[in-house]
């Protein structure tokens, strides 16, 4: 039935005469039916929403040269796309998160986390010119037009047959296909992104290197964090699974009639390029040191359980682990507001209901006001609370805690381990950054690996972060990438 209703609006559409919603696209060569969202529209959604990305994805990476280099590979691929003069607009996000996006309008995104994972220019421009192809093939306004139709089909159905049980079972339909079409609209943005990367003369087949590296990534991430990288099957994705995808990438190249090394990577140029690029946290928004927190700019720390994991983020750090998690975050008084005030209204935006009333008390050394009590969760009950520091005049931090009944308790050392930072504590704060090392005759991928600044899993994080797949690889390379510590 929804298949029917939309094929129904899309005849509809010629014979209204709405044209100019139905044109061909020139990147992908099919008819655009976009009727609820046109091409200005997508841009003053993009003009829009930079600013929330930027926000969210904490701003740009401050490096000229680094961000300069980004922009200008992005422009090449905008250039060798069916829209060269949309005006794109090329951010490198200063995040430790992999990943790349695009809005509509022509607004593209990538993380210098996701740029340290890559060994080339080439796999970089594959990447843009991935993000690339989805502002060209409008696949914002597709997904829109998709999304909007389902759910009218989803409705009207319900409202025909009278009944909202069927309502929602359309609706439920229509996300699966919404899924799908997703799906499809990664495997076209992949195509495209090798058709200008082709274009602009860099070796097609950098973009299955750079999609096995992502796959290779997630893996590692899955095994590091014990979590299932493939428990949710590829067709419940809005992504398809790497593998797919490097084997359809490298169909694609093969179509190119490009033949492999033939074209260059300028992998040397990209080496010499992000030497020194920071990865994993920003100090300027806090450091995680294994189960410590620590904020060099303003000055705090914190001590999580053993076994928890901190994951930071420029709004907050969440602490998880098998007992419960927590979240620990900042904000401000306003003026006449007391802690336990700001505590109460923290508790009504979260659960939407008044709570328990908070109680003052000291922590760390630190006015407090402290507030919990026991709700009815998805999966049972659970112990939850809230607890407010006055850090100054104005300044307040909370930690949120979520437990499983009767084990927040495992929270109650983390809560009393908040404190200011000394010079001497700001001093021995390191960073993380990538430096590029000429690789010596005796080298070993294990010789290398042991310089790498992690205490865990160093061979493999050696090995996915220079795409290595064992000895043999290392001999070709003339210089490789380490992570390591250095000064703030």
């Amino acid at each position: 039935m929804i298949r029917n209703f939309t094929r129904s609006v899309t005849v509809g559409c010629a014979c209204l005469g709405l044209l100019t919603s139905c044109v061909t696209n020139p990147a992908t060569g099919e008819k655009d039916f976009t009727p609820l969202m046109s091409p200005a529209q997508e841009r003053a959604l993009g003009v829009q929403e930079h600013p929330k990305m930027l926000a969210e994805f904490g701003g740009a990476y401050p490096d000229p040269k680094i961000s300069g280099y980004v922009a200008e590979v992005g422009g090449r691929m905008a250039a060798n796309s069916e829209l060269p003069n949309l005006g794109f607009t090329f951010t490198l996000l200063n995040s430790d998160i992999v990943n790349a996006f695009a809005l509509p309008g022509g607004y593209v995104y990538i993380s210098r986390q996701l740029l340290a994972l890559m060994n080339s220019e080439a796999e970089l421009a594959s990447v843009l010119g991935h993000e690339v192809g989805h502002v060209t093939a409008r696949h914002s306004a597709r997904r829109y037009n998709r999304e909007v139709f389902g759910n009218l089909a989803a409705v009207g159905l319900g409202i025909a047959l009278g009944s909202n049980q069927i309502a929602q079972a359309a609706s439920q339909v229509s996300q699966i296909a919404t899924l799908s079409y997703s799906r499809d609209q990664e495997f076209q943005a992949d195509d495209l992104g090798i058709r200008y990367i082709t274009r602009a003369g860099y070796d097609p087949y950098a973009a299955a290197a750079m999609l096995n590296s992502l796959g290779a990534q997630t893996s590692l991430d899955a095994r590091i964090t014990g979590k299932n990288a493939d428990q949710t099957p590829s067709w419940a994705r809005t992504h398809p699974l790497s593998a797919d995808r490097v084997v359809r990438a490298g169909r694609m190249a093969d179509a190119s009639q490009v033949a492999p090394g033939s074209k260059p990577t300028n992998s040397e140029a990209f080496l010499d390029t992000i030497d020194g690029l920071l990865v994993d946290d920003d100090p300027t928004q806090g450091v995680v040191q294994g189960t410590r927190f620590l904020h060099p700019t303003l000055r705090f720390g914190f001590q999580a359980p053993d076994g928890f994991r901190l994951q930071n983020s420029p709004q907050a750090v969440v602490i998880q682990g098998a007992s419960g998690q927590a979240q620990f975050a900042g904000g401000a008084l306003q003026p006449g507001q007391s802690l336990a005030d700001y505590a109460g209204a923290l508790w009504s935006s979260l659960t939407g209901s008044a709570g328990p009333v908070p109680v003052g008390t000291t922590l760390s050394g630190l006015p407090a006001a402290r507030a919990g009590a026991r709700l009815n969760g998805q999966s049972g009950p659970v112990d939850v609370q809230i607890v407010v520091y006055r850090w100054s005049d104005t300044r307040v931090y909370h930690f949120i805690t979520l437990a499983k009944a009767g084990q927040s308790s495992a929270f109650e050392a983390m809560l009393n381990s908040l404190r200011r930072l000394s010079d001497q504590d700001v001093r021995g704060i390191k960073v993380k950054r990538i430096r590029v090392i000429a690789v010596g005759p005796g080298d070993s991928i294990e010789s290398l690996a042991r310089r790498m600044a992690y205490p865990d899993n160093q061979v493999q994080r050696f090995t996915v972060l220079n795409a290595l797949a064992g000895p043999e690889d290392l001999k070709t390379r003339k210089r490789v990438k380490l992570v390591v510590e250095a000064p703030l």
